[in-house]
């Protein structure tokens, strides 16, 4: 007997059809912002009462209405009208827009951590279809954000709708968020263990939230590591920090949303490690005179204002430690500008900074369908000895050195048009990265046609120091081993079966018409 379909939907999924009500009424940009907001008013409710609970156990309840006694917990204090009861209590008024917003601004006043997170008298100005509203609040009233710690459902649910909101906003929107297996891929190649982790284009804060998951997965501590990003957007700006926020990650985000190059938030910092995934090939970043003598391009030729690719990796390598490592993407056109990007990759090269060039499957990304690759950038190449958790890796000097690898054929299709690399492929690929980094690489790494190459300065200096992956990686020539009879032999029965699919098409298309009364 077959098995029955198990139709049941995940919260996440009820959650998205709940959700997509909104449409109409709301700009899918627009109502990610909603279902978000809504989604962290739940959760800190839900928290806040159940640390209620648990003073009101310990003989604590004259403490009850005393933020501090939240906040020492890592639990965000709620008003009575900030409260998710009271918001549900009242979700078929008229004015629950109005009181959302209130619940939001109270909530970010009584809590300086979310200083800037919450969407700022939002709601009221919207213009939402109430009843839609309602119902959404019902379905959001149904999960039980804390029932299983270990599950992370609200997590999950931030993780899910960012994702969603990304592919329904497709090409030139949806750069908020990188795709969860590229950021995975990231964070288990530079390994940021521990040590201030910095992203200069946060987006919605992806790559901290990863980073966080790599070092629990790990079995390091959360609390050795130090969190800061920047970003340009806004509402971004507050999504970011509010994803953090419910997984209870502090970050510094600087002071307000701004341009990383025309307003640097953190201006003197010195990173361990940098994750990002700033825009590709973005134009006119500065004006023809702006940023001449800006500090972070010290050494190297001013990036060209027709394309900001390189002011990213300057910006970058400038906030790098003595022992940083940096992991991040740009377009493919990066691998072999000419001009200043010309000189200025040359001299990153020629100073050793260059570890590896990794170019990703094309379609992994919502905003683009382009083939993307992953720079890794390290300021110690040299020979020494890290402890990574209960590992001891002994690195062999690698200055003169780069490892090439091309992942184009790689990946496995989902949503129909999308590609993802699945954990078993980060897996090899990383594993393959360190042993070619470690003392022992000569028994463990090898080259491998149409997958990875390590290239010496002599041979990136004889192809005039590009970092085109193709130019180092052995091609195999599969037409040559080819039979050219065989094949066309091939051809041909499929032609001939295709021939006779479509006359016995047409046969039936004229007698269907036939038995009607008509003639073709």
């Amino acid at each position: 007997m077959a098995k029955k379909k198990n139709n049941t939907k995940s919260t996440e999924e009820n959650l998205w059809d709940s959700a997509n009500k909104l449409r109409g009424s709301v700009e899918s940009a627009e109502y990610k912002h909603v279902v978000l907001g809504l989604i962290f008013l739940k959760f800190a409710s839900d928290k806040f009462e159940e640390h209620r609970k648990i003073l009101i156990e310990e003989g604590k309840e004259k403490y009850i209405e005393m933020p501090d006694f939240y906040g020492q917990a890592n639990v965000f204090y709620l008003d009575e009208i900030s409260r998710w009861s009271y918001i549900i209590k009242n979700s078929k008024q008229n004015d629950i827009t109005l009181k959302i917003d209130t619940a939001l601004h109270n909530i970010e006043k009584n809590n300086k951590a979310l200083k800037g997170a919450l969407p700022d008298n939002y709601f009221s100005r919207l213009g939402l279809d109430i009843t839609k509203l309602s119902a959404l609040l019902d379905t959001i009233n149904n999960i039980d954000t804390i029932k299983d710690n270990s599950q992370d459902i609200v997590g999950r649910v931030y993780e899910y709708f960012l994702k969603k909101f990304a592919i329904a906003e497709g090409k030139g929107k949806g750069e908020f968020y990188t795709p969860k297996c590229i950021v995975n891929l990231i964070a288990e190649t530079i390994e940021p263990y521990n040590g201030i982790i910095y992203d200069p284009a946060c987006g919605s804060g992806g790559m901290f939230v990863q980073s966080i998951k790599f070092i629990e997965n790990h079995h390091g501590n959360k609390k050795e590591v130090s969190i800061y990003g920047q970003e340009y957007t806004n509402t971004t700006y507050k999504l970011a920090k509010m994803n953090l926020a419910i997984r209870g990650i502090s970050g510094n985000f600087g002071e307000k949303a701004a341009d990383t190059f025309g307003d640097d938030q953190h201006k003197d910092l010195k990173a361990d490690y940098i994750m990002a995934n700033p825009p590709f090939n973005q134009k006119d970043w500065r004006a023809e005179n702006e940023l001449i003598d800006d500090p972070r391009w010290r050494g190297y030729d001013v990036p060209p204002k027709s394309n900001a690719n390189y002011g990213w990796i300057l910006n970058m390598v400038s906030k790098l430690s003595e022992n940083g490592v940096a992991g991040f993407l740009l377009a493919n056109g990066a691998l072999s500008g000419s001009g200043e990007e010309y000189k200025i990759r040359r001299k990153l090269i020629e100073n050793n900074l260059v570890e590896a060039i990794i170019v990703l499957p094309r379609n992994m990304f919502y905003t683009t369908d382009i083939s993307v690759t992953l720079w890794i950038l390290n300021k110690n190449k040299k020979e020494t000895q890290v402890n990574i958790g209960d590992e001891v890796r002994r690195y062999r000097n690698r200055e003169k050195e780069v490892l090439f690898v091309d992942l184009r054929r790689w990946g496995t299709e989902y949503e129909k048009k999308f590609i993802e690399l699945i954990p078993e492929d980060i897996t090899k690929i990383t594993k393959n990265f360190h042993n070619w980094q470690q003392t022992d690489y000569k028994t463990t790494y090898n080259n491998i046609p149409e997958y990875c190459y390590s290239a010496d300065f002599k041979e990136i200096k004889a192809n005039d120091f590009s970092l085109v992956p193709s130019k180092y990686i052995e091609f195999i020539d599969r037409d040559s081993d080819i039979d050219f009879d065989t094949e066309m032999k091939r051809i041909q029965k499929d032609f001939k079966i295709l021939l006779i699919e479509e006359k016995q098409s047409q046969e039936q298309l004229i007698n269907a018409f036939k038995v009607l009364g008509y003639e073709l």
